[in-house]
């Protein structure tokens, strides 16, 4: 394989197609001018090394300070001080004497705040009932409640047919105690409803209306909690499955927990006084949240809460991913996502923010997953993209592209206009890069342990995985701004090739290794012969 020497203006020495210098005795007679030579340029080069590094730690205090203000500027909201201890204590009064329930007690109450619903899905036994019965325990509003059979008919849900309005050859049902006059709603085994009632429900849960005879009422619900042993297993009732927002699997309760469920007096631990006699109360607290702070929650959210153009690119490239690379692959309509946006609005407002961030994205392993086993694997995806290192792909190959050119200034001596304002353009792009990733990195640790729609374990999984990963991220976006930074303050001293090789010896191999030959050859390479005879080096 021919040997390349890099590059033909560098007497001192040879350089192999790698990027890799190789030494070249000289002959006594030039040697010691070359030396004088290279010792001169070599403090020239340490005084513009020496200049970089304090660049590069400005550009770092810079990107640190802008992520410094980044984070303050989604926290400190005063509108309802009062509002995150009402719903510590409202999760907490949920919570009390349940076992490992902490995830589908944030989501329950978090799909109340949004006015969305929630289904639980999971083995029988598994306390779903009374998760859904507790909620109403903390809301004055009127509650409903139902088990359907294949047999239920409208007038369990609905409520009879009037008599009176029979009389005036009018159909209409006595709503008072029942679905239709409900704001909050928990439907047992779902999944049983018939055609009889499919349609009127189906209006109800979706656009809060209800036909009434000849009359369409609106309807009060602000959450409808449904449960189910099992998904649907007909097209008929796929409708109703994509009208629950919020879809969680309820396991069975751990072996550790069990010991705790089991051992535990009940009235400490009512769960197991749920479990053992069915129907019965089992817990009351007094009404914590009212119809007003509800109404104006989302509002609020959707008005006062920015969505940054980052997160909404997550969003859709889960969406793409879950439709397109997924085997099978999961539909997530639009509906869907609109509605996925505004839960991320009234996450964040509820945590005291008025921004979303990137991580608030993990409450979406409860929505865009249409099987039990989707969530798994939207928790995996949201967390390798995160805090993915994609985003550097495109500018490493633009450095790349802006050092060629910076090497062929050198030696061609024609101007390049345009090439110190694409650098420092480049070195915006990733200063901005930088401030994000150090943003996530202030805002993980406290962001997610004290996310109040986290679970505790599942808050301390999360930190887990996404720490080394933004570490690593943040460390490879401060190298490539170093490089940057380093070809700036090149073009502007005007070095030549040489010195470029020497300031930035990494991007320098990589362009050796990776460039066109007909791109390497006008800079100078030869023939490791040709350079021989040209400086009469021995070899």
């Amino acid at each position: 394989m021919q040997r390349h020497a890099w590059p033909m203006q560098r007497p001192m020495g040879a350089w192999y197609r790698d990027g890799t210098p190789r030494g070249i005795s000289l002959h006594a007679g030039c040697g010691r001018k070359l030396m004088m030579a290279a010792a001169y340029s070599s403090a020239q080069t340490e005084a513009l090394k020496a200049s970089i590094a304090a660049a590069c730690s400005r550009a770092q205090e810079e990107a640190l300070a802008s992520a410094q203000r980044a984070s303050h500027a989604s926290q400190g909201i005063d509108d309802r001080p009062q509002l995150r201890p009402q719903l510590l204590t409202a999760i907490e009064a949920l919570q009390r004497g349940l076992v490992e329930r902490d995830t589908e007690v944030r989501l329950l109450l978090l799909a109340a705040l949004a006015q969305e619903h929630i289904l639980f899905i999971g083995p029988p036994g598994t306390a779903k009932s009374e998760l859904g019965r507790r909620l109403a325990q903390l809301y004055r509003g009127a509650f409903f409640e139902r088990l359907l059979t294949r047999f239920s008919v409208p007038e369990e849900l609905f409520g009879p047919l009037s008599m009176k309005a029979l009389e005036h050859d009018e159909y209409k049902r006595k709503t008072t105690g029942y679905l239709p006059s409900a704001s909050v709603a928990f439907v047992d085994e779902i999944f049983k409803a018939n055609s009889a009632i499919l349609n009127s429900l189906l209006t109800i849960i979706n656009e809060r209306l209800f036909d009434n005879g000849s009359v369409r009422e609106k309807v009060p619900l602000r959450c409808l909690v449904g449960a189910s042993n099992e998904l649907p297993e007909s097209e008929e009732l796929d409708a109703l499955y994509d009208r629950f927002l919020l879809r969680r699997q309820v396991a069975q309760v751990s072996p550790a927990g069990l010991m705790e469920l089991l051992s535990s007096p009940r009235s400490q631990v009512p769960q197991a006084t749920a479990l053992a006699s069915p129907g019965s109360q089992t817990h009351t607290a007094a009404p914590l949240l009212v119809d007003d702070s509800w109404a104006g929650l989302r509002g609020e959210a959707m008005a006062l809460v920015e969505v940054p153009s980052r997160v909404l690119q997550l969003l859709a490239d889960l969406r793409k991913h879950m439709q397109e690379e997924r085997e099978p692959p999961t539909y997530i309509s639009d509906r869907w996502l609109v509605k996925a946006v505004v839960l991320l609005q009234v996450a964040a407002w509820t945590c005291g923010r008025r921004r979303v961030l990137e991580f608030d994205a993990l409450l979406l392993r409860n929505v865009l997953c249409y099987r039990p086993e989707d969530e798994g694997h939207v928790t995996n995806w949201l967390l390798q993209h995160i805090a993915a290192e994609d985003g550097l792909r495109q500018p490493r190959f633009l450095l790349k592209s802006l050092f060629g050119r910076a090497c062929a200034v050198a030696v061609s001596a024609k101007p390049d206009v345009d090439l110190a304002q694409e650098v420092e353009a480049l070195r915006s792009v990733l200063l901005r890069k930088l401030a994000g990733v150090l943003t996530l990195m202030q805002d993980d640790v406290t962001g997610i342990s004290t996310h109040l729609w986290f679970g505790h374990a599942d808050a301390r999984r999360f930190v887990t995985a996404l720490k080394p990963r933004l570490k690593a991220t943040a460390t490879d976006t401060q190298r490539l701004l170093a490089e940057v930074i380093g070809l700036q303050h090149a073009i502007e001293a005007g070095l030549d090739s040489t010195h470029l090789a020497d300031l930035l010896p990494g991007v320098w191999a990589d362009f050796i290794r990776n460039a066109d030959m007909s791109d390497v050859r006008p800079l100078g390479t030869r023939s490791i012969e040709v350079v021989r005879s040209k400086y009469s080096m021995q070899p």
